[in-house]
């Protein structure tokens, strides 16, 4: 394991069925045992409790974002907007979770349709991005989600049915994203 002088990181998740959560939980596990300190919170809630001099004791920013029927939540795009100059100034980095992740070449974020779309409407350029595959669980959706994700599935070639949840993700990536996180150089902030 390689060592690292101990950091602040605020991870800002945004999560609608709570993998998203899940996955910043992982990362965060991982970056406790590196001896970070960690601040994790959904986004709705960074962007009505913390305000920019919160966000400031933090030296880096990483933030996660689901997609529900093609888009990220608003309030991702609206914290990143708040609050570009802080995440400009340190090292940070974005990830969203979805499930046309799980076929290949969607799974990065160039080839991938959605965070295309937000990389293209934010003006932050994050220092590392990722797309990781979610997890696909038809029991936890209400009646409307489940039929319109039945659809979806269908039409993508995906699983329409399954009593059990389907974790597509690929945990070693996680990792691997987690790592080159950490390894991100500082940024002089004056």
């Amino acid at each position: 394991m390689a060592s690292y002088r101990a950091e602040r990181i605020a991870i800002l998740h945004s999560s609608v069925d709570g993998f998203t959560q899940s996955v910043c939980e992982r990362l965060q596990a991982q970056f406790a045992r590196h001896g970070h300190r960690t601040l994790l919170l959904p986004i709705d809630d960074a962007l009505q409790r913390l305000a920019a001099q919160d966000l400031q004791r933090f030296d880096r920013m990483l933030i996660g974002a689901s997609i529900r029927y093609g888009r990220h939540r608003h309030s991702v795009q609206s914290f990143i907007t708040r609050h570009q100059a802080l995440l400009q100034s340190r090292p940070g980095a974005l990830f969203s979770v979805n499930l046309v992740a799980r076929k290949p070449g969607k799974d990065t974020p160039d080839g991938n349709p959605y965070m295309r779309k937000l990389l293209r409407d934010i003006a932050w350029k994050p220092d590392l991005a990722a797309v990781f595959a979610g997890c696909l669980d038809y029991a936890r959706y209400g009646p409307f989600d489940r039929q319109m994700i039945r659809l979806i599935m269908w039409l993508t070639g995906g699983p329409t049915h399954s009593a059990q949840p389907i974790v597509f993700t690929d945990w070693q990536r996680v990792h691997a994203f987690g790592e080159a996180f950490l390894t991100l150089p500082a940024k002089d902030r004056a």
